[in-house]
């Protein structure tokens, strides 16, 4: 029997960032023209580009959407040359396809690789998701606490008065409640119009960013390409998987899951070793984005290891023939 192939992730890394740093390149020409559509095919053409020309034999598991509902880089779609490892893919060809029309921060352009059947198929449904940096004891906090729990919580972990903490939480309608508690406990919000895998990862780096909670739900699987951000930088993650009706149910019945009310930890979204690189679109808090001159392009990628936990921050300036 023929032994599997290695994970090699430090050699896999820098070709993962270019494929981030093409798919930001091509959707940088949609920036601020009021096309979410064109914006985004243009970084699924380029990306599904740029991971065939990679020697995996790979699988996106965390995609556009089923085949027959996304003729992009769908759920299920082999991506690679066919040699090398066999790895999960986890996608988002342009997180923020509103934030590149009209020009406003923080779009980038994220994937993130694992060996084979190591990363959650998590269905195209809701997750409730809390995530915190690194430096905390074990489940400090929880998804069974109140918000207010959460947050007296994290700043007696911290040694602060809640008026200290800072919570990131999507602006959405569905959170009107949430947010009126936190902030009748004296923390701080910063409210994201989109982009909730960045907001997640700005709990990782507090001293940059000023976060220090993110809270509320959004797209299951931006979930788990936060998840992978997280496990390269440290921090903690819970998820829960939300279903308004049978149709989301039988989602997650076709990916596998049967428990509809378990609370996933980082470690079982993202089971193994898993390298991840986003690269900015529009200018942000995590990386810069697509910067032109007559000459060149510019772009700036974050990349990362879990195996290592290391996180590089890659210029690379491509000229313009």
């Amino acid at each position: 029997m023929t032994p599997p192939i290695d994970f090699n992730d430090r050699m896999l890394s820098l070709g993962l960032a270019r494929v981030s740093e093409a798919a930001a390149h091509a959707s940088a020409r949609l920036i601020g023209r009021g096309d979410e559509k064109a914006a985004d095919q243009a970084a699924v053409n380029a990306m599904r580009e740029q991971l065939n020309s990679l020697d995996i034999k790979g699988v996106v598991v965390i995609g556009e959407g089923e085949r027959d509902e996304a003729p992009m880089l769908y759920i299920g779609e082999e991506v690679g040359t066919g040699e090398g490892p066999a790895v999960d893919i986890a996608l988002d060809p342009l997180e923020g396809t509103t934030l590149t029309a009209k020009d406003m921060p923080n779009a980038l352009t994220v994937v993130a690789m694992a060996p084979r059947g190591t990363l959650l198929h998590a269905p195209d449904v809701y997750m409730e998701k809390l995530a915190i940096g690194p430096g905390y004891a074990k489940d400090v906090v929880s998804l069974e606490m109140t918000p207010t729990e959460r947050v007296l919580a994290l700043a007696k972990a911290q040694g602060v008065q809640p008026g200290d903490i800072t919570c990131c939480i999507l602006e959405r309608d569905r959170h009107a409640e949430l947010i009126r508690e936190v902030r009748e406990t004296g923390a701080a919000i910063r409210l994201i119009t989109d982009g909730d895998v960045a907001g997640v990862i700005h709990c990782a780096e507090p001293d940059f960013t000023g976060i220090d909670m993110y809270m509320g739900s959004g797209g299951a699987p931006e979930g788990v390409l936060a998840a992978s951000a997280l496990k390269c930088m440290g921090g903690q993650m819970w998820g829960k998987l939300l279903f308004r009706n049978d149709d989301e149910r039988g989602r997650a019945a076709k990916a596998g899951i049967t428990d509809l009310d378990k609370i996933y930890t980082r470690d079982e979204l993202v089971k193994s070793d898993v390298i991840f690189a986003a690269t900015g679109v529009t200018n942000g808090s995590i990386v810069r984005g697509v910067k032109r001159e007559p000459n060149y392009i510019e772009t700036e990628t974050i990349l990362m290891r879990s195996k290592t936990g290391s996180v590089r921050r890659v210029i690379y300036r491509n000229p313009i023939r």
